[in-house]
């Protein structure tokens, strides 16, 4: 079998309809410290979650909260078409933002992953 090295989980974002009382339970139950970011008209809190690992929390129209793993990879585009070619559904094409390129995709089996191209990516 041919074993791949493995691309780490380098973000973890909540998206909820309820930002404060997600900002209140996880500052209380895990001691992560929230900033918040004004970005257009949606607020985002950046977390600091300890060991290198980054999150937020995204304040949006949700029915059900969910997390969103971002897993670093080293080209947006090649990772999101693998994805594809193994069933899963795109929900954002490859995107430019300020720090990198991001996509998201559904799995087969469910649930969601968003694929990370940091703009300064090293392996």
């Amino acid at each position: 079998m041919l074993q791949r090295e493995s691309n780490p989980v380098v973000h973890l974002e909540l998206h909820t309809g309820d930002l404060s009382a997600a900002r209140e339970f996880y500052a209380q139950a895990c001691g992560w410290r929230s900033e918040r970011i004004e970005a257009g008209s949606r607020t985002y809190l950046a977390l600091e979650m300890g060991n290198g690992l980054g999150g937020g929390v995204v304040e949006c129209q949700t029915s059900q909260p969910l997390w969103l793993p971002y897993v670093e990879v080293p080209e947006i585009g090649s990772a999101t078409e693998r994805a594809r070619e193994l069933g899963a559904g795109v929900l954002l094409e490859p995107r430019e933002g300020p720090a990198g390129w991001r996509s998201v995709v559904a799995a087969p089996a469910g649930g969601e992953i968003a694929f990370w191209q940091s703009k300064c990516y090293k392996k």
